[in-house]
């Protein structure tokens, strides 16, 4: 697929994912049409509401290391800051790595999405490997959840994704927490859990 016909983010602080192999590639975008070129030093140190049109997404990935499971979570809020969605679930895969269970959030994110027609959306998470997770990918289930991310790009016409440091990225990590207690899937609209209520708008206040 030609790099140029992908959907572009006209922001230098934003990662952009494109499927240009196998396994994911991040980039920056450079600023004019057609420039891309690749970086992994940028990181937001407070977390930005998205311009209007573009949903924002915040995703984690949590394990515990005394039992070895792993759970994901993660919310999407819109242009004012509004809670608009989240999620969480408890990882089946058995002794999932927390790169793993980063990369099952994001999955798991762009694939609700989709499906509820979010076209624009830009990504946030608090793990590097993840956001450059072109040099990341180690194990077989780390590029079997690339490449369902790979695969949900197409239905999307543009995805950002950025490093955000973790203290910033408390309402994505308060639903993977939820996650380790679910018993199945949950999906929350419109109106979160009380668990993450004081971060969402701590956010909404200085986004």
């Amino acid at each position: 697929m030609d790099p140029c016909a992908m959907p572009r983010v006209y922001r230098p602080d934003l990662g952009v994912l494109r499927p240009c192999n196998p396994i994911l590639a991040c980039g920056l975008v450079a600023g004019e049409v057609g420039r891309w070129t690749s970086s992994s030093s940028s990181e937001r140190t407070t977390w930005r509401k998205p311009e209007v049109g573009w949903m924002k997404l915040n995703f984690d990935g949590s394990r515990n290391d005394a039992t070895g499971a792993a759970s994901i979570g993660g919310a999407f809020r819109d242009h004012e800051g509004a809670f608009v969605a989240g999620y969480a679930e408890r990882m089946i895969v058995g002794g999932a790595s927390s790169f793993t269970a980063e990369l099952a959030a994001l999955r798991r994110g762009l694939e609700l999405a989709a499906r509820y027609g979010w076209r624009r959306v830009w990504a946030e998470g608090d793990s590097r490997a993840v956001v450059d997770v072109v040099h990341g990918v180690r194990s077989e289930e780390d590029r079997r959840q690339c490449g369902e991310i790979a695969a949900l790009l197409p239905a999307l016409d543009g995805v950002a994704v950025s490093h955000l440091c973790r203290d910033e990225n408390k309402v994505a990590h308060g639903f993977a927490k939820l996650g380790h207690k679910a018993r199945r899937r949950r999906v929350w609209h419109a109106v979160p859990p009380n668990e993450v209520l004081v971060f969402l708008q701590r956010d909404a206040d200085r986004g």
